[in-house]
């Protein structure tokens, strides 16, 4: 009987205190990325106070720091200034329906690409095309400007030299609106597609390789083992990418919006402006300092409560393919 009580007692696992050699090596390779957090990530956030303050130079011969602790208050009146924008409507909608388009391409695209990449048997042409499709990824939006510039020039453009060959008129490109959501979404798929599909495709060659077998063996066509085995082990990376994306749809990729369209010029301002740049426009034409960084904190709350707002929805469908 006393048998039995003890084997019933659960097991206590010993507590260790001591500090050990892995707890020292582990805490040094921490170090360096806890320190660029605290420097580039956390101190940053002081900077919040800017945006409640009615930032003015009190003593000239004073540091930052002075002036804008000892600059009045202004509450919500910077965040009220961004929101009464006159062009804060089309601002907004450009934002949120790019991010959506881009969402649903950067899902449908790089998952269907690294499906078919991976069913290549020839190992050396999937790596070049690997290669190929991912060399974008590190390109500058800078430098991809110039190339889009040398395609798009109303006079010496490729593109209008193509049109001209062939009868057509030339088309001045950097005026006319009606064609950069096209433009925009083309150069964003040719410079993400690549990055994302060897994010999928890493997770494919992870997939036990005795389902596809097994899939084989009942006489599965390579659209059926997609469809049964590919996708269904894709959905926590899938899931994931999708609640990161979210989180930034009401933020812009920057070089895209504004380098490749050269400023985001008057004339074709109402199709490729977004928050990123007219946060931008608002910093290098004004000298609120205050409006700035409301407009900056208002774009950072929204994506915060949009990130979680998606992780809830998707925690309450699948608990395990939450982020949090």
């Amino acid at each position: 009987m006393t048998d039995e009580k003890t084997r019933a007692k659960p097991h206590k696992l010993k507590r260790r205190n001591k500090w050990t050699r892995d707890d020292t090596e582990l805490t040094i390779l921490a170090l360096p990325t806890t320190v660029w957090y605290i420097l580039f990530c956390y101190l940053p956030m002081f900077g919040i106070v800017l945006a409640f303050k009615d930032y003015k130079i009190v003593d000239a011969g004073k540091s930052f720091l002075y002036n804008l602790m000892h600059s009045d208050w202004a509450g919500f009146k910077n965040f009220q200034y961004f929101l009464t924008l006159k062009d804060f409507p089309m601002i907004l909608r450009n934002t949120i329906l790019y991010n959506v388009v881009f969402i649903i391409l950067d899902l449908v695209l790089p998952v269907g690409l690294a499906i078919m990449i991976s069913n290549i048997y020839s190992k050396r042409k999937s790596k070049v095309y690997q290669t190929l499709m991912f060399m974008p990824h590190f390109m500058s939006w800078v430098v991809v400007s110039y190339f889009v510039y040398a395609f798009l020039d109303g006079d010496k453009g490729l593109l209008n030299s193509i049109i001209v060959f062939f009868g057509g008129e030339r088309i001045k490109w950097y005026t006319e609106a009606k064609y950069w959501p096209y433009i925009l979404t083309i150069m964003h798929i040719w410079k993400v597609l690549g990055y994302s599909m060897v994010v999928y495709l890493a997770s494919i060659t992870g997939i036990d390789t005795s389902l596809y077998e097994a899939a084989v063996l009942d006489g599965a066509s390579k659209a059926q083992q997609a469809r049964y085995i590919t996708l269904p082990s894709l959905q926590p990376i899938i899931i994931m990418m999708f609640i990161l994306a979210v989180g930034r749809i009401f933020s812009s990729d920057f070089g895209l919006f504004y380098q490749v369209t050269r400023g985001a010029n008057v004339k074709i301002a109402e199709v490729v402006t977004t928050f990123d740049v007219k946060i931008y426009q608002m910093v290098s034409t004004s000298t609120r300092l205050g409006q700035n960084a409301a407009a900056s904190m208002f774009q950072s709350i929204i994506g915060c409560i949009t990130i979680l707002t998606a992780n809830a929805i998707v925690s309450k469908i699948d608990r395990s393919s939450a982020l949090i």
